[in-house]
């Protein structure tokens, strides 16, 4: 049978639907095979759809306790969504670009409320830097909100509202969700409140590029710019989740969303309600996969396991004589398959906790104790708001963080300085101070890093203009900084 007629017969079976069979006979015919007896003779059993369920009752019950945010930063890209900036990976941050005639940028996530008197569970990066945070709630009122606590390492952040009997969410469980549950997602995509999507679960404890803290729940819920914050729901109309981000090449949905387990969120938040911030377990080592030729050389059977490329110097790891080389397989009783399982599991134990070690040297395994220390604090530095009294350090109002050996590489700054995040009102963008820039010297000091910074601001002369080394661009510049003045000297 040549193409022509046997493309025609297959387009007529679809023409025809329930007469197709009819055209499968014709079909057998042209090829001059008469079907078998009883082949065909009577269509065979169909199982039963699953319809998907109706979640319309969920959403009505929920949606007065999710909230819209927006928030308003100064100059400079502001994150309007669910988006990590994830430099060369398809993870991608999505930023509204400065406005030369709007130097304030307007941000958009989401929310929900968990507790009647107005605290609510949004991401960190919805709320970072943000000068005045508004929240939205479903009876259309506005009201300010002041942030509590935020968490950058889990992105996740407490905000309060000032008002009572409000509505709430129910809090559910992750720990016991598996893949093919359906969920559903409620939040303000691009702005459009109260929007709802539905999705399964696609795959729990997900690890993602530079996210080493959440074991993220990944779900194919649709999730776009402004999501960010909102609530992951179960069946049952239970929280599971805080979504926070999508793998998109476009900046939009591509059927891959994260959502940040809830019980991670609720310790998280009650550390920032009680604490203002979040302490974790530190062991002190540099960690890496292990592939089918390093588990080879280790003398292996299959590759599992946290291998460490490095030990701090008088951290934890050391002091208890773990070395490179040395394969991490099992923590506190719990298997170690990837080099991404153990930092959630060193860092959702609080410092001083004991650890016991599996480990692999030389091809034989050994138990190791530990006593972890205390996570640094990252090197990003706020020096002050535009709500603070005007004193040295706090009228500066700007964000710095300390430099990492790929951005010294890149600015051509062998070592020292800091480089800034984010200018506010105050001192340092009167002087002329903008993001990208690296600060280099202070007052005649040179800047060592964002803790040092702080410390020689809070110690500048009053009334006293002071000389701020910068380097923009490659250009390095002095800039007249005031800090006690409306303007620069």
């Amino acid at each position: 049978m040549n193409a022509k007629v046997k493309t025609t017969l297959i387009a007529a079976s679809f023409a025809l639907g329930g007469a197709g069979m009819g055209a499968l006979s014709v079909y057998h015919q042209l090829l001059g095979a008469a079907p078998a007896a009883g082949f065909m003779s009577a269509p065979p059993p169909l199982t039963a759809a699953v319809a998907a369920p109706d979640f319309s009752q969920l959403v009505e019950a929920n949606k007065g306790a999710v909230v819209s945010i927006t928030s308003e930063g100064s100059s400079g890209p502001r994150d309007v969504a669910n988006l990590f900036p994830l430099p060369g990976s398809p993870f991608r941050d999505r930023q509204v670009p400065p406005d030369e005639d709007q130097p304030r940028t307007m941000g958009l996530g989401s929310g929900f409320i968990i507790g009647s008197d107005g605290y609510i569970l949004t991401n960190n990066h919805v709320v970072a830097d943000s000068q005045r945070l508004t929240v939205k709630l479903a009876d259309r009122r506005e009201l300010p909100a002041k942030v509590i606590g935020t968490d950058p390492l889990s992105d996740v952040a407490l905000i309060k509202v000032d008002a009572k009997n409000l509505p709430t969410v129910r809090i559910g469980e992750s720990k016991q969700l598996k893949v093919g549950q359906w969920v559903v997602a409620i939040g303000a995509p691009f702005g459009l409140d109260y929007t709802a999507t539905q999705g399964i679960i696609s795959a729990v404890g997900r690890s993602l590029p530079n996210e080493t803290y959440v074991p993220f729940i990944q779900t194919d819920a649709a999730v776009n710019p402004g999501n960010s914050g909102g609530p992951l729901f179960d069946s049952t109309g239970r929280v599971v989740g805080i979504t926070s981000q999508i793998y998109s090449r476009t900046g939009g949905f591509m059927g891959l969303s994260f959502a940040i387990p809830i019980d991670v969120a609720v310790e998280v938040a009650q550390h920032l309600k009680s604490e203002g911030k979040v302490t974790r377990g530190w062991l002190g080592v540099k960690v890496q996969s292990v592939d089918q030729s390093l588990a080879q050389s280790f003398g292996m059977e299959r590759p599992h396991g946290a291998l460490i490329a490095e030990v701090d110097r008088n951290a934890p790891a050391a002091k208890a004589g773990l070395r490179s080389g040395d394969v991490i397989v099992g923590f506190n009783g719990t298997p170690v398959d990837t080099s991404a399982d153990l930092a959630p599991m060193v860092g959702a134990l609080a410092p001083g906790s004991k650890a016991h070690l599996r480990v692999l040297r030389k091809g034989e395994e050994r138990n190791v104790d530990v006593a972890l220390g205390s996570l640094p604090e990252a090197g990003r530095t706020r020096l002050g708001s535009q709500d603070e009294a005007p004193d040295h350090a706090s009228s500066l109002n700007l964000a710095v963080t300390d430099l990492t050996d790929e951005q010294r590489q890149q600015l051509g700054v062998p070592s020292g300085g800091v480089l800034v995040e984010d200018v506010g009102p105050g001192a340092a963008a009167r002087a002329g101070v903008q993001p990208g820039d690296v600060l280099l010297m202070l007052n005649g000091e040179p800047i060592r890093d964002a803790a040092q910074l702080e410390s020689l601001a809070s110690k500048l002369p009053k009334n006293k203009p002071v000389a701020l080394l910068v380097k923009r661009e490659g250009v390095s510049m002095f800039l007249a900084l005031n800090p006690s003045s409306g303007a620069n000297g």
